[in-house]
């Protein structure tokens, strides 16, 4: 396990970011909102009109490649928005300039890319951060206590819905989407979020069996797939997840149901709890009503809060809450599916011994 650098305690972080693309304005509203920490000093882009419109926004110094961000730029960690699949060699270079990484989900599209960004990183002494923004959200913070507080007694069942909608424009918005390389499908990338509650909230995973299908976009991956899982603890569960509902997002939810509990948190992307049911009550049922929030983004509004946990790592005041170890465990769970998906069998975990 890595040491990592000195904290940073007698000055603000500084901060880079390289692919200003659609997730990256979110980011640059989260670093905004930390500004008496958290300096922007440079963006990044190979789009000369992207760039533009970065520097404009933000006012730090733009850069058409990373090599050249690295070598003339003092940040201290670099956020990466750019295709999943072009992470693993950007985080291995950003190590190797001794700078620590944030990387966008999914941190990999391939199960031994994951393995070489963490190598790295604890090779080069820094800190690797996988962003999993919707583990703030208010509505999972509830679940996640009453799960750890054994709130349900023994957990039977669990059901994950992505019901979403992604037209052919999205797809055709830019040559990396729908592609295996650098983007994943529906469950690597627009779903990735809801992959990771599998292990974070319910535990290790024994087991999945899966199939996906492209059903109706003109794209490599697949646009819709269903997955049966077993945990290590007995209980069962599916997750259904499509990119072609009509005619908008429709939902994004998890049900719970329990020995002593019953929880369903869904709206379009787990905002609103829609039942919460325990035999024991307790103070946090109370919260209940003030978690639920109204929204449009399936992004939520976890970014910010995202950001001060990997200002305080950095500061020495906190451990990082999804490092890349954290982030090892969704993708693990993501090539299981894939893998069962195309050879037409259960795939069991871990995928090595």
């Amino acid at each position: 396990m890595a040491k990592h650098n000195g904290a940073i305690v007698d000055r603000n972080v500084r901060i880079a970011l390289v692919g200003c693309g659609r997730i990256a304005q979110k980011h640059f509203e989260a670093i905004a909102s930390h500004r008496e920490r958290l300096e922007l000093v440079a963006v990044c882009d190979t789009d000369a009109t992207a760039l533009a419109t970065a520097v404009r926004r933000t006012g730090a110094r733009g850069f058409g490649a990373l090599g050249d961000l690295l070598a003339g730029s003092d940040a201290d960690v670099v956020a990466l928005c750019t295709p999943s699949g072009q992470h693993p060699a950007q985080t291995v270079l950003i190590a190797a300039a001794g700078r620590h990484v944030i990387t966008e989900k999914p941190m990999a599209t391939r199960w031994l890319d994951g393995k070489r960004m963490v190598e790295a990183c604890d090779s080069a002494d820094v800190r690797l951060f996988v962003v999993k923004q919707n583990r703030r959200n208010a509505t999972l913070q509830l679940l996640k206590r009453a799960v750890e507080h054994k709130r349900f007694g023994r957990i039977y069942m669990v059901s994950l819905n992505v019901f979403w909608s992604r037209p052919q424009e999205y797809y055709n918005s830019a040559k990396w989407r729908g592609t295996w390389e650098f983007d994943g499908g529906a469950l690597m990338n627009q779903a990735s979020h809801y992959v990771d509650l599998i292990d974070w909230l319910i535990g290790p995973v024994e087991s999945v069996q899966a199939y996906t299908a492209t059903l109706a976009r003109d794209i490599q991956v697949e646009d819709s797939a269903v997955v049966g899982i077993r945990w290590r603890s007995g209980a069962l569960g599916s997750m259904c997840v499509t990119m072609l509902a009509y005619p908008k997002n429709y939902e994004g939810s998890i049900t719970v149901l329990g020995e002593k509990g019953t929880v369903r948190i869904g709206g379009v992307a787990v905002n609103e709890i829609q039942h919460w049911e325990f035999a024991e009550p307790t103070a946090d049922d109370k919260r209940v009503r003030d978690a639920s929030y109204m929204t449009t983004s399936v992004y939520g509004f976890g970014h910010p809060l995202y950001y001060d946990n990997v200002i305080r790592t950095l500061r020495g005041e906190a451990e990082a809450e999804t490092d890349g170890r954290e982030g090892l465990r969704s993708l693990e769970v993501l090539i299981a599916t894939y893998l069962s998906a195309r050879d037409g069998r259960r795939v069991a975990l871990p995928l090595e011994y």
